[in-house]
C-alpha cells in the first residue's frame, strides 16, 4: 500500500490474535484470529463504514487502531505516523487527536460524574484550553451536540439513550479531534433517534472537517452516512470500495448475501433472498482457504485450498474472491 498524505489513516496487514489458554498449567493452547491480515486507508474528511456480522472483528479493529488494544501484528500510519511504534509518552500527546463513541451510551458513562465532569475531564487533564475558558468551552460543545448548559449538573440516569449518546459525542469532540472511531453508536437507540444521531455526526463532520471510522452492522445506516465501505467476515476484509459501488454491485458472495437481506421500503418490489447455510466457523480455527468457502454457494475446489489474493475490479473496488480470478 503506497503512503498518500490525502490519508488520514492507514492500516497494513493488521493482525490481533488473542490467546487461548487451557491445560493443566493454563499454558497457551491456541489463538483466536480476531483480526487477520486487514489493509485499508480513510482519505481526510471522509467515513469509511465497516460492516459485518456480530463477531468478525469490527470493534477489534477499531479498538486495535486507536492502541486501546495492542496489535499482534501490522503498522498504523495515522498522520504520516507509525502509532503502533509510539512509546506511552508519545501516545499520550495523540491521544487527543483520535477517539471513540461506544457503542451503549449507558455503560460508557460513568454513574458518579455530573455531565460536565464527564465531558471536561480530559480537557482538563490534556489542558486544551485556558482555566479561565474552560467552562464556556464545555457549553460551546453541549450546544453544538445538541445538550443545555442546565445540563451539566446533571447525572447520566436523568437522561434518555439518545441524549446520552450526545453526551459522549460531546466528551469525544471536546477534545478536537480529526479522527474519530464510531463504534455502532445508533444501534442501541430506537430507529428515530438514530437518524437524529447519524444527522448530528453528519453536520459535526462538515463544521469540523473529522474522519470517521463507521463500524455497524446495519446496512441502511452505513450507506446514509459512508464514503467508502470495507466488508468483513472472520477476521478479514473480502471485499472494499466506493459506497455506491458496493451497493449498486455487490461482488463478493458473502456481501451480495448481507445486500439481500436489507428491508425494501415498498412492499410490491420482491427481492430474492440469498440464505447462508452452515454456522459461522470459530476465529480459533478457520477455515483453510477461503474462509467463506464453507457457508458458500459458489464455492470451487481451490477455495477451499487457496486464500484468494485482493483484486480490484476497477474505480478502487476491491474484492477477495477466486470468481474473478483471470483465468
Amino acid at each position: 500500500m503506497i503512503s498518500s498524505v490525502d490519508n488520514i489513516l492507514e492500516v497494513r496487514n493488521l493482525k490481533k490474535y488473542f490467546p487461548i489458554k487451557g491445560g493443566f498449567f493454563g499454558g497457551v493452547t491456541g489463538q483466536v484470529k480476531a483480526v487477520d491480515d486487514v489493509s485499508f486507508s480513510i482519505k481526510r474528511g471522509t467515513t469509511m463504514g465497516l460492516v459485518g456480522e456480530s463477531g468478525c472483528g469490527k470493534s477489534t479493529t477499531g479498538r486495535t487502531i486507536l492502541r486501546l488494544i495492542e496489535k499482534t501484528e501490522g503498522n498504523i500510519i495515522f498522520d504520516g505516523r507509525d502509532i503502533s511504534t509510539l512509546d506511552k509518552r508519545q501516545l499520550r500527546e495523540l491521544r487527543t487527536k483520535m477517539q471513540i463513541i461506544f457503542q451503549d451510551p449507558y455503560s460508557s458513562l460513568s454513574p458518579r460524574l455530573p455531565i460536565g465532569e464527564i465531558i471536561g475531564e480530559a480537557v482538563r487533564e490534556h489542558k486544551l484550553v485556558p482555566g479561565s475558558e474552560y467552562d464556556d468551552y464545555i457549553t460551546r460543545i453541549m450546544k453544538e451536540c445538541g445538550l443545555q448548559p442546565y445540563h451539566k449538573d446533571r447525572y447520566p440516569h436523568e437522561f434518555s439513550g439518545g441524549q446520552r449518546q450526545r453526551i459522549c459525542i460531546a466528551r469525544a469532540l471536546a477534545l478536537k479531534p480529526s479522527f474519530v472511531v464510531c463504534d455502532e453508536p445508533v444501534s442501541a437507540l430506537d430507529v428515530s433517534i438514530q437518524a437524529q444521531i447519524i444527522n448530528l455526526l453528519k453536520e459535526l463532520q462538515k463544521d469540523r472537517g473529522l474522519t470517521y471510522l463507521f463500524i455497524s452492522h446495519d446496512l441502511s445506516v452505513v450507506e446514509h452516512i459512508s464514503d467508502t465501505i470495507g466488508v468483513m467476515y472472520l477476521g478479514n476484509l473480502v471485499e472494499t470500495g466506493r459506497t455506491e459501488d458496493i451497493f449498486d454491485k455487490p461482488l463478493h458472495p458473502y456481501t451480495q448475501a448481507l445486500f439481500s437481506a436489507i428491508p425494501m421500503p415498498d412492499p410490491d418490489i420482491k427481492k430474492e433472498r440469498i440464505l447462508l447455510t452452515g454456522d459461522i466457523p470459530s476465529p480459533a480455527n478457520p477455515p483453510s482457504g477461503c474462509k467463506f468457502h464453507t457457508r458458500c454457494s459458489k464455492c470451487m475446489e481451490k477455495c477451499k485450498m487457496t486464500v484468494p489474493t485482493p483484486k480490484d475490479m476497477g474505480n478502487g473496488h476491491v474484492v477477495c474472491c477466486h470468481l474473478y480470478d483471470e483465468e
